[in-house]
């Protein structure tokens, strides 16, 4: 894949959308979002006044995870997206969204992929258990039905998941909340539906593209996803055995 960021491209009107949402995000994430995330943003050095260079980004995340940002035209297919991120290549698409589309889009753009992803990808547990997760999705490019499947723990953990430890508030990490204003307060309020992680549970659980999600699985740590990636691999062979079929 060989396109590239082509930053010059980007309009007054790209960066003042840029700024719009880093400020609305800021302001709503603290108390929300884990302090990772936070912790994240510093470290990659966002500005709230211009849209991210790639080519900057990569200079202070290379080192912190071996991660980096290559540019995607969009939405990517299955065999190209997990490759490149099982080789700690994380895609993001380069076109911002529009005034009219602030608060809503149902297909990820820049700002979602960039403030959403990458200052999770500082966390080393976090990219450990993305990288494998992936190169488990490879061995298995054959079957849409066991795909479709893995991209049921993908979207609850990466971009939709919550973090909760015992006795404490549930906060976010997963990446369609972290660049959605509404969803970020739905998701830690009382009225979302919250579920300890199960990988099972999820397995079986079919997700929502055109608005917010229905229900949420929380982790208590990163290295529970760590650890989870056996139980995945054991839940999609026994798939494997069974003859191709739609997924629930």
């Amino acid at each position: 894949m060989n396109l590239t960021q082509n930053y010059s491209s980007y309009t007054t009107e790209n960066h003042k959308v840029w700024t719009i949402l880093f400020d609305r995000q800021i302001q709503n994430l603290p108390g929300k979002a884990i302090p990772e995330f936070l912790e994240g943003l510093g470290k990659v050095g966002f500005n709230r006044e211009h849209i991210p260079d790639f080519a900057e980004i990569n200079r202070k995340l290379k080192p912190l995870t071996g991660f980096e940002v290559v540019a995607a035209p969009g939405i990517v297919d299955d065999a190209l997206f997990f490759q490149l991120i099982a080789n700690k290549q994380f895609p993001a698409t380069v076109w911002v969204r529009t005034m009219a589309q602030l608060d809503y889009l149902e297909e990820p753009d820049m700002f979602h992929d960039v403030f959403g992803h990458v200052p999770l990808l500082t966390i080393p547990v976090y990219c450990e258990f993305l990288a494998k997760l992936s190169e488990m999705a490879l061995g298995h490019l054959d079957r849409p039905d066991i795909i479709d499947r893995l991209t049921r723990i993908y979207w609850y953990t990466i971009e939709f998941g919550l973090f909760r430890q015992p006795g404490q508030k549930a906060q976010i990490y997963g990446a369609g909340i972290l660049s959605s204003v509404g969803e970020s307060n739905l998701s830690v309020s009382e009225e979302s539906v919250k579920y300890p992680f199960d990988v099972q549970h999820i397995l079986n659980s079919s997700y929502i593209k055109e608005t917010f999600q229905s229900q949420y699985f929380c982790i208590s740590s990163f290295e529970e996803l760590l650890q989870s990636l056996p139980a995945i691999e054991e839940a999609l062979a026994k798939l494997r055995q069974q003859e191709l079929a739609p997924a629930e």
